[in-house]
This record gives C-alpha cells, sequence and structure tokens, in this order.
C-alpha cells in the first residue's frame, strides 16, 4: 500500500516537473523511507533564452533610449543624475521624475540587465550594464525599436502581475 502510493507521489512529481522544466528523483533507503530528493533544473541554454527574451521586450517597452544604455555601459549612472541631466531627451523618449526613474532602474536590475555598482562602502545608487545586458542590446546598435501594443500588454503583465 505505501508503495502504491509512493509510486502515484513520485508519478505526480515527474508529471508536475515536465511542466515545468524540474525533474524529481527519490530514493529509497534501507528502511523504506525517501531519503533526499535530487532536484534537476532545466537546461541553462533554456534559461538564458528565456531571460534574453524577456529583457529585450522590456528594453523596447521602457522610455530608455539606446544612448542610455551606453552610458551606462562606459560609466555608473544614478536615477538623480538622469533626471537632472540636460540631455535627458537624448537618453529617454519622454521626462521621467526621480522615483519612476528608479523604479525602471530597479525593474531593469531584476531582469539582469543593470546591476547597482559598488564601492567601498557596499552598494551605491549607481547602476551599470551587466554582460546579459550588453548581449540584450547587441542586435540594435543605434536605435531600440519601440515595441507594439501587444508586447507592451504582456510586458505589462510581467512588470506588475507576475504570478497572475
Amino acid at each position: 500500500m505505501a508503495a502504491c502510493s509512493r509510486r502515484r507521489r513520485l508519478a505526480g512529481e515527474a508529471e508536475a516537473s515536465s511542466n515545468i522544466g524540474v525533474s524529481v528523483s527519490g530514493v529509497e533507503n534501507e528502511n523504506g523511507i525517501d531519503s533526499p530528493s535530487r532536484v534537476t533544473l532545466q537546461d541553462p541554454s533554456e534559461l538564458t533564452r528565456h531571460a534574453m527574451r524577456r529583457a529585450r521586450q522590456a528594453v523596447c517597452c521602457l522610455p530608455f533610449q539606446r544612448s542610455f544604455y551606453r552610458n551606462v555601459e562606459q560609466t555608473a549612472l544614478s536615477s538623480s543624475e538622469l533626471v537632472a541631466s540636460p540631455d535627458w531627451s537624448s537618453q529617454t523618449r519622454r521626462r521621467l521624475n526621480a522615483n519612476e526613474t528608479e523604479d525602471l532602474l530597479i525593474w531593469l536590475i531584476q531582469l539582469g540587465v543593470l546591476r547597482r555598482e559598488v564601492d567601498g562602502q557596499g552598494l551605491t545608487e549607481r547602476v551599470r550594464l551587466t554582460p546579459l545586458g550588453r548581449e540584450v542590446l547587441i542586435p540594435w546598435p543605434e536605435t531600440i525599436p519601440s515595441a507594439g501594443i501587444g508586447s507592451r500588454l504582456m510586458h505589462w503583465c510581467r512588470r506588475n502581475r507576475p504570478r497572475w
């Protein structure tokens, strides 16, 4: 009876893992009790492709222009510096306030496009472009295309309703 329910549980875990790209394997020890299961994540290259696709969509949907990403690739930049910059129109598609800019930078950090700069005291408010961010921007050496309405809607859902 216990073996039957164990098989049913493992079959359920295997079915669930096939939907999310995780495989679970459990092993019975000499007492008939499961030892800790080993979890194997999906192929890292597939995770990278998914992260790239999500980051590229975000970059197209956000108001930052290619020159902004060039600047954060070369030097660190904070949201307050960007807002106070006299050439903001060359870096963003529209005027942003400090809070909105910080929220957008945090979103790009969560996606892996940007990272916080670190100094001797710890993290700072300044951001830099990550290697993933450089790779995301390769298709657009001059200008980043504006996203369509479907892409913007999908991006809004990812950003505002991540578990929806």
